[in-house]
Parts: C-alpha cells; sequence; structure tokens
C-alpha cells in the first residue's frame, strides 16, 4: 500500500506562508500529499529544512515508506568506513523526515514509528562502532585483533539503555548507551593496551556520532548510564561491572536493565552479559520493596526538576511531570521488578509490551492496561510534536498561547480540544498510578489497642526483623491495621502472642512489610495462621518468602496433580544453568507447595485425606523433578548412568501417597546396569560405586541445609540388610534378596511400596515383582505371629505420650496399618491403602464388615489428629498449649463439637481396635512345627 492510501490524518499548517512554500516542493505529488507536505512544513521549520534537502528521495518514499527505509539501511551499510561520518547524517535526515511524516499523517502506528527510529540508532551505533574499531585493528592498537573481528568490534558491545533498548526511541531522543568489553577476549599482558584502544574507540565513535558538522549530526549520546560513571572510563570490562551490579547497584539501575538491550559490535558477548546480570535485575523473590525505591525515584525527579504541584498545562513536561510518560513507565517497570524474578515471561523490554502481560498474568486488569497503553500512545504523540518542532529535546508543552495552537495543529485539533484531551489523560494517568505507589488513604488508628498487651507491642521494636529504619518506617504504617485485626481475633491475647513469635522468628523485613503494605489481605492470612497453627506460623517465619505464592494468581486453584507438578519443577531447574541455584530453586518451590498444603488445611479448603495425597504428590515430584538435575551433574565427572539408571522406590507414607506436613522419605534405591561394569566418564566408576555417590548425590540435594534451607530428610534403613547394606541395590540383588532372605516385615513395608523415580520399563518391572511376591503362597499362621512379634517390640520401644500421640502404641495408626498391611500380604492384594487392607482382613474372614467399616473410619479420625497436629506444634497435642485457635481447627477437621468429646472418642477406638487385632492375632496364630517366628520366608 501507498503512503497516501493510509494516511488517516493531515496536520494543519500553523504558518500558511511556509506551508506552501513546502507544497511547493512537491509538485510531482498528488493532492493529498502536498496538503502533507504542506502542513508539516507550516508547523515544523526542521521538517521544512530537510524537505528542501531531501526532496527527490523523500517524493520517491512516497510509493513505498518501508521499503525505502529498507533502502537506506542498506546503503549504509555498504558505505566504507570513512565515509560513514557523512553517510549517516544524510541517513539520519532521511530516516528523521520520513519518520514524521508517517507520524504526523497517521500511516504509521507509534510503534512503527519508534521502531523506525530505534533500528536506525542501533545500526549507526553499530556502523560508527566497527568503524572506530576497525580503524584501531588496521593501526596494530587492539593486540591479538585481526579484520575478521571488527564486525564483533573486538569483544566490544554497546548496551541500548531506556527507550532505544526498548525499541521506543523518540524524535529527537539522545541514545543511551553502555559500553562494555568482553576481557576474556585479550591475554593478561595485552589487558591495559585494549582497554586504552576500546576506550579511543568508545569516544571517537562518540564523535562520529554526536558531533554537529555541516551536514548535521546523527544522535547524541549518553554514556552516564554505567557503572559509576564519575570515575569509570567510558569502555568498561564486563568483569567490572558485574562486580559492581553485584555489590553496589541500586534499584533505579535494576529498572534500567529491564529494557537494556546489545545494539551494537558483539551481540553474542552482549546477549551473555546480560543474562549473567538477571539474578541483578530479576530478584528470586517478589520484590514490593522496588514499590518503594520507585516512588523515592519519582519524588526525586520532581524535587529535581521543580514539578510538584497539580497540573498546569503551559510549560507541563509530558515526560516527568503529573501523569506523564515516566509515570506509566514507573508503573510498568516497578511491576515488571516485583514479579519478574518468579515469571520469565514478565521480562520485556518495551512499555505497551509490559503492560500487555501484566495484564494476562493478572498483575493488573485489562481495562488498566488498555487505559494506559492508550494514554502512553497519546502521550508519545504530543512529545514527538514538541520536538518535530525544531529538533529540540524537549518534553515540556510550550508556555507561549500561540506555539500551543502550533502542536494543536500538528495534531490536526482545534485548540480547546487538544488541551482538554491532554488534561484528561494525565489526570487519569495520575488518578491510577498514584494509588499504586503512594496511596492517599492514610492508615486508620486502632481504637481498641488498649486491650492487648502493651508490653508484648513495645519489645517488638527490639526484634531483628525491625533493626533498619526503612523496616521499622514501613511497619509502623502497617501496625495499626495489624493491632485492629489482632483486636478482632476471638481470643486477642492469644492472637498476639501468637503474632509476637511470628515476628521474633523474621530475620528481616522490609521485603515482608513491603508485601504486607502491597497486599493487605495479606495481614488476614498472617493473623490466621498466628493464632490457629503455631508450628506453620513458625515455618512461616522461617520462610516469609513462601507468601510469594499466595499472590501469584493460582494460589487457591484446584491441586494440579503430581505429573504437572514434576513438569513445573522441571521447567524452572531448566532455566537455572548452575546446580547449585537449581537447588535452591526447588528448596523454594516445594516450600511455596508446601506451605499451600497447610494453608488450603487450615482453612478448610481440603479434608485431611486431601492433604495427606498433596504432601505426598509433592514429595514424590521433588524427587522426580531433582534427581535429572543430579544425574546431570553427577555425569560431568562419571558419565551418564549405566544401563537403565536408577530407581527410587518410594515406601511407608511416601508410597501409600498419605505424608504430613513433617513427614521424612523413606525409599529404597534400585540400579539395573544391564551388565555394564564401569561407567563411561572422564573418572569412570564402577556401577556399584557409580550409584552408590549417585544415591548419596541424591541424598545430598533434598537433606543438606543451604540458603533455602533443606528439602526432606531422607530414611534409607528399609533397603535390604538396613543400614549394613549398601546404599543402593542392584536390580538383581533386590530380587534375590527379597525372594531368599527379606524377613516378613520387609514383605509387609512391600505392600505400601511405589516407584517415584525410574525409566518406565524398570519401574514396571520393579512393580510386577512387587506384585508378584505379595501375592505368592505364605502362611497365614507365620505372618500373623511375626506381626505380633512386632507388635511387642514396638510396644516395648516406646510408650505413647498421651492420648492425642496417635502414631505408634496398641490400636493406634501404626498397629492398624500393620495389621492392615498383614491382610493385604495374605490376600496377595497389591493395592496400598489401609482401608484396602482392611477390606482384605473381611474378605480373609479376620473381622465381619461391621468391624472393618469401624477400624476404617477410627484409622481417618487417627490421621485427621496426625496431620493436623503437624501443623499445630512439634509433637503430640497438648489441649493446653495449643490455644483455643488451634482447638477449633483440630475440630474442624476432625468434625468434632468440643475436646472431652474428641478425646473420648480416642480412648474408646485405641480400646476397639486394640481388641480386634489382638482376637485376630491370637485366633489364628497357632504355631506349626516347621515354622519360626520373624524368620525368611
Amino acid at each position: 500500500m501507498t503512503f497516501a492510501s493510509r494516511m488517516t490524518r493531515t496536520p494543519r499548517p500553523f504558518n500558511p506562508e511556509r506551508g506552501a512554500e513546502g507544497a511547493a516542493l512537491f509538485p510531482m505529488l498528488a493532492p493529498e500529499l502536498r496538503g502533507l507536505m504542506e502542513g508539516t512544513a507550516g508547523c515544523s521549520p526542521y521538517l521544512r529544512g530537510l524537505m528542501a534537502v531531501e526532496t527527490g528521495w523523500i517524493a520517491a518514499a512516497m510509493d513505498d515508506p518501508e521499503g525505502a527505509l529498507a533502502g537506506e539501511f542498506a546503503r549504509l551499510r555498504a558505505t566504507a568506513p570513512d565515509e560513514r561520518p557523512t553517510a549517516l547524517r544524510q541517513g539520519k535526515r532521511r530516516v528523521a523526515l520520513l519518520t514524521a511524516l508517517a507520524d504526523l499523517a497517521g500511516v504509521w502506528r507509534l510503534e512503527q514509528v519508534t521502531g523506525a527510529l530505534t533500528d536506525f540508532g542501533a545500526l549507526a551505533t553499530h556502523l560508527a562502532m566497527t568503524a572506530c574499531v576497525g580503524a584501531e585493528i588496521r593501526r596494530g592498537k587492539l593486540p591479538g585483533m585481526t579484520e575478521d573481528d571488527i564486525e564483533t568490534a573486538g569483544g566490544m558491545v554497546a548496551l541500548a539503555m531506556g527507550k532505544m533498548g526498548a525499541g521506543e526511541l523518540n524524535y529527537s531522543s539522545d541514545i543511551d548507551l553502555i559500553c562494555l568489553f568482553d576481557e576474556t577476549k585479550y591475554s593478561r599482558d595485552d589487558y591495559l593496551d585494549a582497554r586504552a584502544s576500546l576506550i579511543r574507540a568508545t569516544r571517537k565513535m562518540c564523535a562520529m556520532l554526536s558531533d554537529i558538522t555541516a551536514e548535521g549530526y546523527v544522535f547524541r549520546t549518553d554514556l552516564r548510564l554505567r557503572p559509576d560513571s564519575g570515575v569509570t572510563p567510558v569502555c568498561m570490562p564486563m568483569e567490572a561491572a558485574e562486580r559492581y551490579y553485584e555489590s553496589l547497584g541500586r534499584t533505579w539501575e535494576r529498572a534500567a536493565y529491564i529494557k537494556a538491550y546489545p545494539c551494537a559490535g558483539d551481540i553474542e558477548a552482549g546477549l551473555g552479559f546480560l543474562k549473567t546480570m538477571a539474578p541483578f535485575v530479576w530478584r528470586k523473590h517478589l520484590d514490593f520493596a522496588a514499590i518503594q525505591d520507585a516512588h523515592d525515584m519519582r519524588l526525586a525527579i520532581r524535587n529535581h526538576k521543580g514539578l510538584h504541584g497539580p497540573v498546569c498545562l503551559p510549560g507541563h513536561n509530558m515526560k516527568l511531570g503529573r501523569g506523564g510518560i515516566r509515570e506509566i513507565e514507573f508503573f510498568t517497570q516497578t511491576r515488571q521488578l516485583i514479579a519478574g524474578g518468579r515469571d520469565p515471561d514478565l521480562r520485556v523490554r518495551g512499555t505497551v509490551p509490559g503492560l500487555n502481560v501484566l495484564a494476562a498474568k493478572g498483575w493488573i486488569t485489562p481495562e488498566v492496561a488498555q487505559t494506559l497503553t492508550d494514554h502512553y500512545r497519546a502521550h508519545r504523540e504530543v512529545e514527538h510534536r514538541l520536538q518535530m518542532v525544531n529538533d529540540a529535546q524537549t518534553h515540556s508543552l510550550p508556555t507561549a498561547p500561540e506555539e500551543m495552537t502550533r502542536i494543536a495543529m500538528m495534531m490536526d485539533m482545534d485548540q480547546a480540544d487538544f488541551e482538554a484531551d491532554v488534561r484528561s489523560r494525565l489526570a487519569a494517568v495520575h488518578e491510577l498510578t498514584e494509588d499504586f505507589f503512594a496511596p492517599d488513604a492514610p492508615a486508620k488508628p486502632c481504637e481498641q489497642v488498649a486491650e492487648l498487651d502493651q508490653q508484648v507491642v513495645e519489645r517488638w521494636k527490639t526484634y531483628p526483623a525491625l533493626r533498619s529504619a526503612r523496616a521499622v518506617e514501613i511497619f509502623n504504617r502497617l501496625k495499626p491495621e495489624i493491632l485492629t485485626k489482632l483486636t478482632a481475633a476471638p481470643k486477642p491475647e492469644e492472637a498476639l502472642i501468637a503474632f509476637d513469635g511470628f515476628l521474633a522468628g523474621l530475620p528481616a523485613g522490609v521485603q515482608l512489610f513491603s508485601l504486607f503494605e502491597a497486599n493487605p489481605q495479606l495481614v488476614d492470612l498472617i493473623v490466621d495462621i498466628a493464632s490457629t497453627a503455631q508450628a506453620l506460623a513458625r515455618y512461616l517465619s522461617r520462610n516469609a518468602a513462601v507468601l510469594d505464592g499466595v499472590i501469584g494468581g493460582s494460589f487457591f486453584a484446584p491441586w494440579p496433580g503430581r505429573e504437572a507438578l514434576i513438569a513445573e519443577l522441571s521447567a524452572r531447574l531448566e532455566q537455572e544453568g548452575d546446580y547449585e541455584r537449581q537447588l535452591d530453586t526447588t528448596r523454594r518451590w516445594a516450600k511455596e507447595w508446601h506451605f499451600r498444603v497447610g494453608v488450603h488445611l487450615l482453612r478448610g479448603l481440603i479434608t485431611a485425606e486431601e492433604a495427606g495425597r498433596e504432601y505426598a504428590d509433592l514429595a514424590a515430584a521433588t524427587l522426580a523433578g531433582l534427581f535429572p538435575a543430579v544425574q546431570i551433574e553427577f555425569a560431568r565427572k562419571h558419565g551418564p548412568a549405566p544401563g537403565r539408571g536408577a530407581a527410587v522406590l518410594g515406601m511407608g507414607s511416601l508410597g501409600a501417597c498419605m505424608q504430613t506436613a513433617t513427614s521424612d522419605l523413606d525409599v529404597i534405591v534400585i540400579y539395573d546396569p544391564l551388565g555394564v561394569e564401569e561407567s563411561d566418564g572422564k573418572r569412570p566408576l564402577h556401577v556399584r560405586t557409580y550409584f552408590a555417590r549417585l544415591t548419596q548425590a541424591l541424598v545430598t540435594a533434598m537433606t543438606a541445609p543451604m540458603a533455602e534451607g533443606r528439602l526432606y530428610e531422607m530414611d534409607m534403613r528399609l533397603r535390604p540388610s538396613g543400614n549394613q547394606g549398601p546404599v543402593a541395590t542392584s536390580w538383581d540383588a533386590f530380587q534375590a534378596y527379597q525372594e531368599t532372605e527379606a524377613w516378613t516385615w520387609e514383605h509387609l513395608a512391600l505392600t505400601r511400596a511405589a516407584v517415584v523415580i525410574g525409566q518406565p520399563d524398570l519401574a514396571a518391572d520393579i512393580e510386577t515383582f512387587r506384585q508378584t511376591l505379595i501375592q505368592r503362597e505364605r502362611s497365614e499362621g507365620k505372618v500373623l505371629r511375626d506381626v505380633a512379634d512386632m507388635r511387642a517390640r514396638i510396644r516395648a520401644a516406646k510408650t505413647p505420650a498421651s492420648v492425642w500421640d496417635v502414631k505408634a502404641g496398641d490400636g493406634r495408626m501404626q498397629d492398624i496399618e500393620l495389621f492392615a498391611q498383614a491382610a493385604a500380604l495374605m490376600a496377595g492384594l497389591p493395592d496400598r491403602s489401609v482401608m484396602a487392607g482392611l477390606q482384605a482382613a473381611q474378605s480373609l474372614a479376620w473381622i465381619s464388615p461391621e468391624v472393618a467399616a469401624q477400624i476404617a473410619d477410627f484409622y481417618r479420625q487417627l490421621w485427621q489428629v496426625q496431620i493436623s497436629s503437624r501443623l499445630l506444634g512439634e509433637g503430640p497435642i497438648n489441649p493446653d498449649t495449643i490455644g483455643s485457635g488451634g482447638a477449633g481447627f483440630l475440630l474442624r477437621v476432625c468434625n468434632a463439637e468440643n475436646m472431652p468429646q474428641l478425646e473420648q472418642r480416642l480412648l474408646q477406638g485405641y480400646v476397639f481396635a486394640t481388641e480386634q487385632i489382638e482376637s485376630v492375632l491370637t485366633a489364628r496364630a497357632e504355631e506349626t512345627p516347621d515354622e519360626h517366628s520373624e524368620g525368611s520366608p
């Protein structure tokens, strides 16, 4: 399509005489195009001058503006280095004129206009850089570099910052660059000479772009965004820049790097540098403290520029003033900084793309995104016209009324309509963004604080979380709301003491308090947790970052299932190149999901049985997601796993998919080398040693205390021969042991076993073997005598601490599980659940259907107490210390009216379950001459 066919508006000539002069230059053009030239020349002396110089080129460009732009870029690329200063200035004239006309006529939307200006800026920078670095190379001043290294500028790169980095360069903008070089391309002896040469080249490059000659200039260049620009050279080694940002980088520099992009020189080196910068820019936790940092920057800019106060259109700064472009950019970038560390999709460079992805991810509404996008585009169009008049780097509306008329006519609008439109948009932007940065509503004072123990409140100021002045400042804004919530709790003093314990356990406060301030609903959750579940509150104070997940958008969504969890963790680990970061990432990920299960149970969103399955899903997914990373790291030294590799057999509660918040992971590692004797790697190992060390690496990955804590404790005592056996067992040895040496209790344990990691064929073989082993014929009397012997050993080893100690003891969970496993073994039932085992006991005529149902109901009650107790505190429940909130939670989970009623249920249930189990054991465990207790099967 031609230029004329796409026109949607035409500027009105502010100066008719100058407009007519401009139109007269183009008798060859169609009337509508001459009208465009007339309006443009009548409004902009700068553009009228460009028309006079580039008449023939711009007239031809009207047939195909995009093709003309591409042709100009091609011409510039073909220009010899010594001709580039002049050629680039001619290119600037042509690009400036074409983009202005396309903008004024509505032929190109804003993004096309700024994109064309940005593309030219990147090309000009690259051509200037390679010309200047090439000259150094040809003179032999850049050691080790040849003609082949000119295109990559000898390892030097220019990072485009600000609007150029985002692809949003404005009409008369300067270009912000950070020039770096890859010092690894030079030997230690050549480093200083290379550094001096590249500094010279950088200065010459800037001169080529910014010096004003008879042909004009290309771009004003600004190198002040580099680290500590007052004392550092204009071109720095990347390693020095990295050290600066790691130790001294500030929030405004993090925000600046959102838009950073390599535009010239060694692009690959630039991309590598930005990858190393990602942890600095994108924090691993939600960073709500960035809101205050951004607000402080806004205030500093306003103070410096004197831009406080209400909007007054004459002289109003469309970029930095109230409701201006910078407000929208800060709003977008700050939200990206908050969540971009957790969600790479938010790491986009442009303002409009940033608003779109924030809306898509639920951080802002689609309506807010569209409104700010519309205002941003309108603001940028006004800014462009201010700059087009005289090619001035200005952002302020005119103070003279006639000049305001000029801008309105460039917009093809009446002045009154133009001013009303601008004023309305500025007010709308201010209203939307100001509430985010600095909510106007002050915190309500707490009128009922007198009900709370003031000594407890006073000691808060001594806690580690309130050591810094900034933490105190934020907390003081939150304090009235927190005290109000505590006062409104059913038991205010209990809630206060519980919250005090949570606050005392926090190692730091700025990030968390900023999170609370931006998300007030979290205060309700904290008070609820602190006054109800003390163990969960302690967990939260040690791992406060898990609250990120609460506001991540899907915290209260349905449970995704084990396979989805594995896929999510695997995807996250693929993004982390460093093994230690993979381990920390796994810990952060698992903690968030772990916390979610606890909160869902606490809030009554899931049942105790569902919580048990979810905790088990999470444990299995953590193992399955992390093990490939462990294997890859291990293979770096010792090669990939021989044969079919290793499988992890989950035992106990992991295999049965019923875990609590504090469950260990009972596992057996089985490997199948398929006859291979040694691994194939830099440091090969015999297969037995290989898999033993691989197992130890997995255990270390799961249990090692790191910056993000530990994942799970692992217990491998159920492996063949227990602690005397190897930590990893070969597939052949495992089968032989189970068939000829295993004790009855080991076969009972296999009734609950399930493969959680392993190649599909090996996993299938293990499961087939498990089922075959369970289904083999065996003596009922011997199995039950062995069970009776195990019950006696458990009874001797541990006495229940109280009625609330529901795990080990006669008639308690472990006792019922042992009985159900014995029934499953005798019935040849591969199902892993206690309920299925009780059904098997019924089918064997050990117990009646009524008894099976009663024991099953009682086991569910015991499980409800057990899983609740792990959120309420350490060890068995103590009704005297869990408080009213904890008691209410326990009673709701257990469907009981009061604690005495629940206690009575437990006491009666213990007696009933014990009587039924012992009745079966007594009646059916008669000794036979050829059998002995707890021997091999």
